[in-house]
């Protein structure tokens, strides 16, 4: 059972929480994440807060989307060139 924080919107602790499965391990490069569907039965959140949740890590280039795949966690971006 989650305990929400009240201070602070539900998709940006889902995505927290989706973020954090991403730094653990539990979510690999290339692997899919949930669904929609999936986010909303394991959260209990409204569909609109899942495709937010989804849309959001995309944005911030967490995630990606392949048509009629689903959605992937991105490879984490080149770190610059050390000198």
């Amino acid at each position: 059972m989650i305990e929400w924080r009240l201070n602070q919107p539900k998709w940006l602790q889902v995505a927290d929480i989706i973020k954090e499965r991403i730094a653990d391990g539990e979510y690999l490069v290339d692997t899919p994440v949930p669904s929609e569907h999936q986010i909303v039965q394991e959260f209990g959140v409204a569909r609109g807060t899942a495709r937010k949740v989804l849309e959001r890590l995309r944005e911030e280039g967490v995630l990606y989307s392949v048509r009629g795949l689903g959605t992937f966690v991105a490879p984490p971006p080149d770190k610059p060139a050390e000198q």
